[in-house]
Order: structure tokens, then C-alpha cells, then sequence
């Protein structure tokens, strides 16, 4: 249960905001995100007010009282915003939303304190604690809808029938997997089905709010949670079919879960206490995303995707325009999807310190990153085959890193530049200047000469003539 008197001393201001109300008369309550999570135990810095009344006039009467000087209103929605001791307060008057089919944009009317509550999304968000000291019930927590138990109870529940939300808003669907992923909360049956029936809604939501809510389906501490929601009433099909097409997809059980799908959820939760990176994220959701497409039996192997990792990546920029995200992450994830099974191939043989110098190379200032991917994707039922393999895989990353540190190459280029090549071949800008320094580069990553200027100059001269 709250404990009401704590609060006030951990949020002072809130007395003030009190006053503020029992002088203009009007009830102010404290609704949604801020008290669930003060009952989760969960650090919050923002607060919704309700009032009873008119909410701007509130908010802009309050922020004079208490110094603050700029107030952002939102006259559609009848909402004030402000910042106010490190906190963003938003107050709201009491309203009744209707929605066109065809829209997501509410029409708002003044409505009850009721009327207000039984609109928002999920019963843990309907919580009230009031600051109306006009109405002696200063602090008490008002629990129209059962909120307080589905807390307890860790479940998500609809105030009214789910269908009812859900048209409303579509866009709930999505915030109702990711609470469940977010708080590790159960989803109840009636919104799996609600979700289900009434997916094809949310085409009318903006593909920026859809993308928001599933990125943060994917920053949860358990992202499968959300992905599988998403996934068993076909919401997946809508948002991101790539993923949903994932399911059904066998792979070999060596070192794998069998379908891809599952496995794909798996090698995300892996790399989630690895990673606060949400592209890091996205790139182990996606790294297998081609599979389906390259998917091929071989007798005495059995199925095999020759060459998703290629188009992989090659198919991520369509991804990227079609969820609208940002571009300048793009040839980030094509690259960790484009090198994600080079480990793990030289995880299964002797490799040179040519190899592994190649790897290095190609991986760049992303090292490190793929090399958690690549440890995350080690997934399978069987333990003993998982520690096997991740103990040869820690081996050779190993030597990676052993040799990383040795050669210093993730930035590499040739020691002996271009145009000094140019001075000492006396050549002009052309090819041939390109294939000396490419050669230079070989013998390094190929251990012929170490990664010096002194050893590249002097191979420079040997190898000049051949190239002439």
C-alpha cells in the first residue's frame, strides 16, 4: 500500500499544488504512470494531474504561485506542461474522448472524474491519489478498476472491454506488450484476443508511434515478452512481418534452438543484460532475418541457409525506410548482420593470426559489439553442447583480442600513405597506387611484416619493381 506521508516528504511540492487547488476550489489528483510505479518501486520523474475542472487554467494559476515561467499548453487536448524541481508535471481537466474509426486524433469534452479514468489504458494506470483537501480525502488512493490487485497480481487488464480501448486507440495494443515486457507483467486472456481480432487497426496509427513502442519492447530487461505477444496474435504480421516470418522456420539443433523464430527471441534476451545499445538490440533480432528466403535441405546436414547473412544485410535499408528508422544507424546493423557467423566460423577451426587479423579489420571500431552478438547467439536446449561451444568460442575471441591489442589494427590503413607511395613509384593518382597499398596491407594482416611504417616502407621497396 502507499505510504501517503512518505511521499510528501520525498515530493514537498506537492502540498503546494494541494493549496493550490482547496483555494480555487477544484479537485487535483495524481493519476497514471506515477503511481503505479511508486507502488512497483520504481524510480519516476514525471507526474500527471487530474483536475477536476479546467486543467490549463490550473497549470497556469499554479505556476505563477511557484515561480515557473514557461507553461506549454496543448489547447486540443486540454493540457498544460511544465518542469518544476527536475520533475515534468502535466495537469489535465477531467474529459470524455470519442475517436473516428479512421483516426487516432480523440474529440475531447469536459467529463467526471469517472468519465476520465475509465478511458485510460489498463488498469494499473487508473490508480488515483488525491490532493484535495476541499474534499477530505487528502491522500487517499482511489481504486476504481481493481488496479491495485492486477498490481499485485503482476496482470494486465482493460478498465472497460478491451475492443472497446482498442478501437479507441490501436495503438494500445502495442503499449499493453510492452507494459508486459517493461514490468514482466502477465497480458490477460480477453486483450490477447481483443489484440488479435483488431490488429488491422493499427494501420492507422503513424508508423513513428508504432516504431517508438516496439523499440521499447526491445530497451526491456526481457525483450521476448513483448516479441512473443506481438508474435501469438499476429500483431507481428502488421508491424514487422520479417520477424513474424521467422516462425516456423527449422534450423539445425547443434548449437541452435530449432526455430528461428524462438531462437531469434533468445539471442535477444541474451544480449539484453549485456547491452543498454538499442541497435545493438535490433541487430540480434535481425541477424537471421534472410533465413527464411535462403532456407535449403542438404542431405546428411539438413537445413541450411547459405548466404543469409549477405542478404541480411542487403535488405535492411527497405526495413530501415519502411519503420522509418534513423539512417545514420543503417550501415551499423549491416555490418554486424553482414559478420555475425565469422566468429563463429573461426570458432571451428585452427585459425591463423591472418584470419584474425581479416576479422579485426573488417570489424572496425564494432568489434566488440559483434563480438557480444555473436556470444549471444550461441543458444540451445542442450547445456552441454552451449558450454562446449562457448568455451572454443571464448578461445579464439580470445586470440582476437590478444591479437587486437598486439597489432592495433581496428583503425587500419597502411603505415606508408598514398602519396608517399606516388613519390617513391613516381606515379600519378591512378589504380596501381591503390593495388601497392592494398598489397602493403596484405603482408601486414597476413603477418609477412609487422604493422610498423619503418617494416612498410622497407616492403615498399621490395615489392615496388613487381607492381611497375
Amino acid at each position: 500500500m502507499i505510504n501517503f506521508s512518505q511521499i510528501e516528504k520525498s515530493y514537498p511540492f506537492l502540498k503546494n499544488i494541494a493549496n493550490a487547488a482547496a483555494v480555487l476550489q477544484m479537485e487535483i489528483y495524481i493519476v497514471g504512470g506515477f503511481v503505479r510505479d511508486i507502488l512497483l518501486e520504481r524510480e519516476k520523474k514525471e507526474i500527471d494531474f487530474l483536475v477536476i475542472g479546467d486543467g490549463v487554467a490550473f497549470a497556469e494559476n499554479l505556476s505563477k504561485k511557484i515561480g515557473v515561467e514557461k507553461v506549454t499548453v496543448f489547447k486540443n487536448f486540454g493540457t498544460a506542461h511544465f518542469r518544476y524541481n527536475d520533475f515534468d508535471l502535466e495537469f489535465v481537466g477531467a474529459r470524455k474522448e470519442s475517436y473516428d474509426r479512421s483516426s487516432r486524433k480523440p474529440v475531447v469534452t469536459n467529463g467526471s472524474f469517472f468519465d476520465d479514468i475509465s478511458r485510460r489504458d489498463f488498469t494499473i494506470n487508473t490508480l488515483a491519489l488525491s490532493l484535495s483537501l476541499n474534499k477530505n480525502n487528502y491522500g487517499e488512493l482511489i481504486d476504481t478498476f481493481g488496479g491495485l490487485v492486477d498490481i499485485e497480481q503482476k496482470l494486465l487488464r482493460t478498465p472497460l472491454n478491451p475492443e472497446e480501448t482498442f478501437s479507441d486507440d490501436p495503438l494500445r495494443i502495442m503499449r499493453a506488450f510492452r507494459f508486459a515486457s517493461q514490468l514482466n507483467f502477465t497480458v490477460s486472456d480477453e486483450i490477447k484476443t481483443a489484440a488479435k481480432a483488431m490488429c488491422e487497426r493499427l494501420k492507422i496509427v503513424s508508423q513513428e508511434r508504432i516504431t517508438d513502442e516496439f523499440l521499447k519492447i526491445l530497451s526491456s530487461p526481457k525483450p521476448s515478452i513483448g516479441l512473443k505477444l506481438l508474435q501469438e496474435t499476429e500483431v507481428m504480421k502488421i508491424i514487422f512481418p520479417e520477424v513474424a516470418n521467422l516462425q516456423g522456420v527449422d534450423q539445425r539443433q547443434d548449437y541452435h534452438h530449432k526455430d528461428v523464430f524462438y531462437h531469434t527471441c533468445k539471442v535477444v534476451d541474451n544480449i539484453a543484460p549485456n547491452t543498454d545499445n538499442i541497435w545493438l538490440r535490433f541487430a540480434a533480432l535481425v541477424h537471421d532475418i534472410a533465413k527464411p528466403q535462403t532456407k535449403r535441405f542438404v542431405e546428411n546436414i539438413g537445413w541450411t541457409f547459405h548466404g543469409h547473412e549477405d542478404l541480411g544485410a542487403r535488405i535492411m535499408k527497405g526495413i530501415f525506410t519502411r519503420l522509418k528508422l534513423p539512417f545514420h544507424q543503417l550501415e551499423y546493423i549491416r555490418k554486424l548482420v553482414r559478420l555475425h557467423l565469422r566468429p563463429i566460423a573461426l570458432a571451428k577451426e585452427e585459425v591463423t593470426d591472418s584470419a584474425i587479423r581479416r576479422f579485426i579489420v573488417e570489424a572496425g571500431e564494432d568489434l566488440h559489439d559483434l563480438i557480444t552478438l555473436c556470444r549471444a547467439d550461441i543458444t540451445s536446449k542442450n547445456m552441454d553442447k552451449v558450454s562446449e561451444y562457448l568455451a572454443n568460442y571464448e578461445r579464439v575471441m580470445n586470440r582476437v583480442l590478444e591479437v587486437e591489442e598486439k597489432d592495433k589494427l581496428r583503425a587500419f590503413q597502411s603505415p606508408v600513405r598514398g602519396e608517399e607511395i606516388m613519390r617513391i613509384c613516381n606515379l600519378k593518382p591512378s589504380k596501381k597506387v591503390g593495388e601497392i597499398k592494398t598489397a602493403i596491407e596484405d603482408a601486414i594482416l597476413d603477418g609477412i611484416i609487422p604493422n610498423t611504417y619503418e617494416d612498410a616502407l622497407s616492403y615498399l621497396y621490395q615489392i615496388k619493381d613487381q607492381h611497375l
